[in-house]
């Protein structure tokens, strides 16, 4: 089955490996060649942005600024781009991912993980539309100019966007941007709940009734969620399934049962897939994206219909395309 993957950190692994495209990696989770093996109509591919001081992770020795690492990341996709233009194609739209699958081409729509690369500056949310960015995680796992990060404290997880962010949510609106709250504190999901009139995503967060990761959506959440018409996606890392923080197995029943979860509060057109590969680690029963048809396979024996799996895998995700971009 075809497939649309709203998340992966493939990007950040090609610049440590020190590639100049993600054609051909060795040890990832996915490339391009297994993207096409795998049946992808899209894939998202972020350029993860960490507020702290972790150049290992990008093969550095010292840890750019922001804007440079977002550059670095963005010569990677557009190198991409240019090498596989006969399997890979930008999109920034429901026509332009339409008319890629047609040309038998995978969609590749570049997104931002930590809008404090903005710098405060609507202009920059704007730059980056001009650049194809086409969705912005708005926090990773720190305060930034935008607002603040999912916490374990519940007073930091009540506080929600700060000014600019609010600002720098209706821009993205207003400019065909999906926004993407997967990260955000629980002040902040309900902030962009207030201000947005379009769908928006949870790209990569499960459900926290099933696991109580603080990045996951409790079902009040998914509940509103589905009523805005937005979606979230599938995470396969273990902490985001998994019930035990210790339990570092990613399985594919277990996914299963999120999904089933997702179904039960939500209904068939509130979750997809956002797998956050190649930025998870663990016992992964799927570990890399040719075999995602395992995932589908288990859910057919969960008893969901054919139409149901479809949308999962990636209607839904493509009917907010639409909605949004």
């Amino acid at each position: 089955m075809n497939y649309i993957d709203m998340h992966c950190d493939t990007l950040g692994e090609a610049l440590a490996r020190k590639q100049k495209n993600i054609g051909r990696l060795e040890g990832t989770m996915l490339d391009e060649e297994r993207l096409k093996k795998g049946g992808a109509f899209a894939q998202f591919f972020a350029m993860f942005l960490p507020q702290r001081d972790v150049p290992a992770w990008f093969g550095f020795e010292t840890m750019p600024d922001l804007s440079l690492l977002m550059e670095k990341m963005y010569g990677v996709y557009q190198n991409t781009l240019l090498s596989y233009g006969d399997s890979l194609a930008w999109a920034g739209s429901g026509k332009d991912l339409q008319k890629n699958r047609e040309a038998g081409k995978i969609s590749a729509f570049l997104t931002i993980e930590n809008g404090e690369v903005a710098q405060g500056k609507l202009e920059n949310i704007r730059n980056f539309y001009e650049m194809g960015v086409r969705l912005i995680t708005l926090t990773w796992n720190d305060e930034n100019c935008i607002g603040f990060p999912h916490a374990n404290n519940r007073e930091e997880m009540r506080r929600g966007l700060k000014e600019f962010g609010k600002e720098a949510v209706a821009c993205m609106e207003d400019l065909g941007m999906l926004v993407d709250v997967s990260h955000l504190s629980d002040g902040g999901f309900y902030d962009v709940a207030d201000i947005l009139t379009k769908p928006f995503v949870a790209s990569h967060s499960n459900c926290r009734a099933l696991a109580p990761a603080t990045r996951n959506l409790t079902d009040d959440m998914i509940k509103l969620l589905a009523e805005r018409g937005g979606v979230a996606g599938i995470n396969f890392a273990p902490a985001f399934l998994n019930s035990s923080p210790e339990d570092s197995r990613s399985r594919i029943e277990r996914m299963c049962d999120h999904v089933e979860h997702f179904l039960w509060i939500g209904g068939e057109e509130c979750v997809g897939i956002g797998t956050d590969f190649d930025g998870i680690s663990g016992q992964l029963e799927i570990s890399d994206c040719t075999q995602m048809e395992r995932f589908f396979d288990a859910l057919h024996k969960r008893g969901i219909p054919e139409r149901v799996i479809e949308k999962i895998a990636w209607r839904n995700v493509e009917r907010v395309i639409w909605d949004v971009m």
